[in-house]
């Protein structure tokens, strides 16, 4: 089942690398009682990530929390390592925050798994957007193809907020 507008984001554990290491991270924890942007990328480095999705973030980022958001996330089925390493190379780190679900558990929990072994990725994060209040989907922008990043990108975000 995917995840709609006004469903509760499942309870599970996704990694994030900190100045101290790995750590292991709550969904409780990162979204409830708080608004979140989350957007999901099906990899870290891959061209429409890194070239278009991810700098739109990157470069509103003052807007969007001036709407009143608290965080702004990407998450993407890597490791915590790559996700890291994507953080440090593009300028996000301390910024947004980087999730790694290295085993898609959260990305197949919503629905939104993706089979892309034909490009030689093998189970990716469908690339969608979407707002969370108190852990609660209040917005959900998924692309139709994987290598685009219009409905999900930062500007159509803003004009939801």
């Amino acid at each position: 089942m995917t995840i709609a507008v006004g469903d509760k984001l499942p309870s599970l554990t996704i990694k994030e690398r900190t100045p101290d290491g790995p750590a292991e991270v709550s969904t409780d924890d990162l979204f409830q009682g708080r608004r979140v942007v989350l957007f999901a990328v099906p990899g870290a480095f891959t061209p429409t990530c890194s070239l278009n999705h991810l700098p739109g973030y990157l470069e509103n980022r003052d807007a969007i929390l001036a709407k009143g958001v608290d965080d702004i996330m990407v998450l993407s089925v890597n490791d915590h390592h790559v996700m890291g390493a994507w953080a440090t190379h593009t300028g996000g780190a301390g910024k947004l925050r980087f999730l790694a679900d290295w085993d898609a558990a959260f990305t197949k929990a919503i629905g939104m798994d993706a089979d892309l072994s034909a490009g030689t990725l093998g189970i990716r994060s469908k690339r969608y957007s979407m707002l969370v209040e108190d852990g609660v989907v209040k917005t959900l922008n998924v692309e139709e193809s994987p290598g685009q990043a219009t409905v999900s990108a930062a500007a159509a975000m803003i004009g939801q907020l």
